[in-house]
């Protein structure tokens, strides 16, 4: 059983990690019941959630009650009104249905029913800021994945067993990414600009994303090179787009359905992981999904100098830059731009790294660490 509190299309990497380990558990022969709660969204029927994905139907999806505020337009009441309903369906449904393993990345639903169950593992993205609540699920957890040094780290000082911890960063679908389309198919597919070049950031529009670093940096571009971005939700879409008005450059073009993706990443001349380094999440908990769509797509990657990127970007696969410096982040893009044996050497590099990072060795590790140990 997978716990899910996914929330479409705003946590879209969110979806697609939780959507593709599922998958690759069931085709692993693991029987997958998938809960998440039923919302309203009148953009989105959430019986079309293997569509939206492009995800297989090899498994079961639950949906369970919960109250959804979205017509009210209150997204932070509403948020945590309709998590507390979620969970509180969750522990019913869950108190007694057998099954070997409950997995979930939202601790409100493991701390519950940590006073019930055993066989509760928990996926830790970010350090939770409810320690006091998390540190009965560290404890009571048969097994805690980590997606990075860092978190296992910060775990490890707040006493939680390293027995119990696995690293397992995040993944990509490499036959998705790795599509034989060249770049002005891609751009001729997606009516975008072949006289220019193109460095694109895909992904949220979030502060320690570091995408106004992005923005800034083209200051110090040439007029020929565009920064495109893809991504976001339609409301950091519109402020995005008002705050960066005098940059001519510059490309805002929201959300896209994920099956795009591979094509947007294929039409571009460089591809940029901006992060900022100003908060911890960014600097040592993340392991962004993109990074390893990228490295699938073989396109050169200029990247944000820091812990969380470092566990899998290094000089050999790419060009890591000071982060939160627009004009150390323009370097790099020229100097990918002006270096083409350069640009195939670390585009090729990160294709080679990158098929170690697999959803489906991602999840057969987990098996081995959770089930089969």
């Amino acid at each position: 059983m997978y716990l899910a509190n996914i929330r479409i299309p705003t946590e879209k990497a969110h979806g697609i990690q939780i959507m593709n380990m599922c998958r690759t558990f069931a085709e692993k022969g693991i029987e997958i019941e998938l809960v998440v709660p039923w919302r309203y969204n009148p953009k989105f029927k959430e019986s079309d959630l293997f569509e939206y994905y492009s995800i297989e139907k090899v498994f079961k999806v639950k949906k369970l009650p919960s109250l959804d505020l979205i017509m009210l337009n209150l997204p932070k009441i509403g948020f945590w009104v309709q998590s507390a309903t979620f969970t509180i369906s969750v522990f019913f449904y869950s108190l007694f249905r057998k099954v070997n393993v409950i997995y979930s990345r939202d601790w409100p639903h493991l701390f519950f029913l940590s006073f019930f169950k055993k066989n509760l593992v928990y996926e830790v993205h970010y350090f939770p800021r409810w320690l006091f609540f998390c540190r009965r699920v560290f404890k009571k957890a048969k097994a805690i994945i980590v997606v990075t040094n860092g978190l296992k780290r910060i775990l490890l000082k707040n006493g939680v067993n390293e027995k119990k911890i696995l690293i397992m960063p995040d993944g990509v679908d490499l036959k998705r990414f790795d599509i034989n389309v060249s770049k002005e198919e891609a751009r001729r597919e997606l009516n975008l600009p072949f006289n220019k070049k193109i460095v694109l950031y895909a992904g949220h529009l979030y502060s320690w994303k570091g995408v106004q670093v992005l923005t800034e940096s083209s200051k110090f571009l040439n007029k020929d090179i565009l920064a495109v971005f893809v991504g976001g939700t339609e409301k950091d879409e519109k402020k995005f787009k008002e705050k960066n008005q005098k940059f001519k450059n510059i490309i805002v073009l929201g959300h896209r359905p994920h099956s795009q993706m591979p094509y947007y990443l294929k039409s571009a001349d460089v591809l940029i992981l901006p992060n900022s380094g100003k908060k911890d999440v960014s600097r040592y908990w993340t392991s962004p999904m993109k990074m390893f769509e990228y490295m699938a797509s073989q396109r050169p990657i200029v990247a944000s100098d820091l812990s969380s990127i470092g566990e899998i970007l290094s000089e050999n696969n790419s060009i890591l830059v000071e982060p939160d410096n627009p004009q150390a982040l323009a370097e790099g893009i020229k100097k990918v731009l002006d270096d083409k044996e350069l640009s195939q050497r670390i585009s090729q590099q990160a294709y080679t790294d990158v098929k170690k990072y697999t959803w489906d060795k991602r999840a057969q590790k987990i098996l081995d660490f959770v089930i089969y140990e």
